[in-house]
């Protein structure tokens, strides 16, 4: 197999990618199965080497600690209270309105996103509390179904974003700058999001109905629930604050953000030893899970690399018909594709050593087709059979809501979705501006 040329390498590897992946193997047995077996035809007994070195090269990134210290700020969050907070707060401002119980859904999603890094947080939290308010108002299951799932899935480009995190390791750009990067595209997403909500709703008022407004308090008394702001606001300013202005790292942001979550939940009365453990388990869960598959996917892409098919690759993609912008189009198409098969996190480790040489050979700016594939792979997570949000809300959803329900919901969302995406490819200052005016500390 070692004499094999890079074109037929790169058809074997692969498809023997998607073989084990359709077989139900989990990602990271994937990625680090089909590795090791490769290693072993390609060098011999001797290259399995390679597999210790790369887990111990990539382990020792520092900004790789920033990902437990995320998932467990999410984890402490949830635990808090701040999700029911908020949703009160937004349930008594917006539910006269239209569409406002959807609009302030995707309101909520968007501040969570923005505390919490992972797209299942949000999700899952306005399933439980936002969606039953909605069907019991009168909501259609088209608009209360694909609000929660669109504004859930903000989570991987709003920063902090754990998806962020990996692709600056894999793509060898600053975490930070990606954070910045993903503030004015992922404010887009949701104001797209809310502007066809309430523009709709207002053409169709049997999507959305407004609450009468007997059942809304004074506003005397509405008043009094803005201090329910204070605690997702205050983190969200000390994590994305101190990056901003060079305070820290992300990675000491990250221990700032858990920390202010523990604050958070003590203030709120809500820390208990049943509390604690809980957020401990997940963070160690989802922790063990994404590294894992960092780790064999370090594997995966050295030896794709040093095969090289990923030149083979790259010349491929320079050829691509329309010049550099067909190259970046076909790229985008790419992603779409594989986003409707395949986990983001893959989709990251196995085409940004192809993908990222060929953005710099063609003279655009990288940071802006990071945050072009955080965008790309926020449609990830709604596009069908396994986009992972819809998943999410299926397992908390009533008993009457069907996986086909949810499929039709998020139709409307995906094309906001890739008008955003088209958005930012026309105007990159969106992706770029914020990070040009950051502070460096490094990372």
């Amino acid at each position: 197999m070692s004499d094999l040329g890079p074109g037929m390498l790169t058809l074997l590897l692969f498809g023997s990618l998607i073989i084990v992946l359709l077989a139900g193997l989990p990602l990271a047995w994937a990625l680090g199965g089909v590795a090791t077996v490769f290693i072993v035809f390609v060098w011999g007994p001797q290259g399995l080497g390679v597999l210790a070195s790369r887990a111990y090269t990539t382990m020792g990134s520092f900004i790789l600690v920033a990902i437990p210290m995320f998932v467990f700020m999410g984890a402490m969050l949830e635990k808090s209270g701040i999700a029911d907070d908020l949703y009160t707060m937004m349930y008594y401002w917006m539910g006269q309105l239209k569409g406002g119980l959807a609009a302030g859904t995707v309101l909520i999603c968007t501040l969570f996103a923005a505390m919490v890094g992972i797209s299942g947080a949000s999700t899952v939290a306005m399933g439980l509390l936002a969606l039953p308010a909605m069907l019991s108002r009168g909501y259609k299951k088209e608009m209360a179904l694909g609000c929660i799932c669109a504004g859930g899935a903000l989570g991987i480009l709003i920063p902090p974003s754990v998806v962020m995190i990996i692709l600056g390791v894999f793509g060898r750009l600053s975490v930070g700058q990606l954070f910045l990067g993903g503030v004015l595209p992922g404010l887009l997403l949701a104001f797209l999001f809310v502007a066809y909500i309430l523009i709709r709703s207002h053409f169709q008022p049997e999507l959305g109905p407004a609450i009468p407004k007997e059942e809304m308090l004074p506003w005397s008394e509405r008043l009094k629930l803005l201090p329910k702001l204070a605690f997702p606001l205050g983190l969200i300013f000390l994590v994305m604050g101190s990056i901003f202005f060079g305070v820290a790292t992300p990675t000491e942001a990250s221990a700032v953000g858990a920390g202010g979550s523990v604050v958070c939940a003590v203030l709120k009365k809500r820390l208990n030893r049943d509390n604690f453990k809980d957020a401990l388990f997940v963070t160690m869960k989802l922790s063990s899970m994404i590294l894992w598959i960092v780790i064999a996917a370090s594997a995966f892409t050295s030896l794709y690399a040093v095969t090289g098919a990923q030149s083979l690759m790259t010349d491929i993609l320079l050829a691509a018909p329309g010049g550099r912008w067909g190259a970046i189009i076909l790229m985008q198409l790419v992603f779409f594709a594989l986003g409707c098969f395949m986990d983001p996190t893959g989709i990251l480790m196995i085409t940004t050593p192809i993908f990222f040489p060929v953005v710099q050979a063609l003279g655009f700016d990288p940071l802006w087709f990071g945050v072009l594939f955080v965008v790309n792979m926020e449609m990830a997570f709604l596009t069908p059979p396994f986009g992972l949000n819809l998943f999410f809300l299926k397992g908390v959803a009533p008993p009457d809501v069907t996986m086909s329900d949810i499929y039709r919901s998020i139709l409307p969302f995906v094309g906001l979705q890739a008008l955003g995406l088209v958005f930012v490819m026309v105007f990159p200052w969106l992706a770029t501006w914020l990070p040009s005016l950051m502070i460096t500390t490094g990372g």
